[in-house]
């Protein structure tokens, strides 16, 4: 399996082949299929995103009560998984100081 390396933007949801500008906040090597997997936790938590910014102009619904930001979180954790996984060690590294995995 041919692995490629690919510069991820988590704030963007960006994966790309060439780094331009600021899309480097984390280094992977994967496999087609595994960016294509990528791809598709970046669409779900941009799905809750925008489920939550709706929620957020209903005034009778807290923020702690709200499904779609559990969701968000949830995909967010499921993100910095995938990208641990398929990391340099600099990408583990960062993520383990961030903190993120933990529970």
């Amino acid at each position: 399996m041919d692995r490629d390396k690919y510069y991820i933007n988590i704030g963007t949801r960006e994966i790309s082949l060439n780094h331009d500008g600021n899309n480097d906040d984390f280094l992977i090597y994967a496999t087609k299929e595994e960016v294509i997997t990528l791809r598709e936790i970046f669409d779900e938590i941009y799905n809750s995103d925008v489920r939550s910014f709706y929620r957020a102009h209903v005034p009778f619904k807290p923020y702690h009560q709200d499904e779609d930001n559990d969701e968000s979180d949830m995909e967010m954790k499921h993100a910095f998984q995938k990208i641990y996984d398929l990391g340099d060690e600099t990408t583990k590294n960062h993520i383990v100081e961030m903190g993120v995995l933990e529970d």
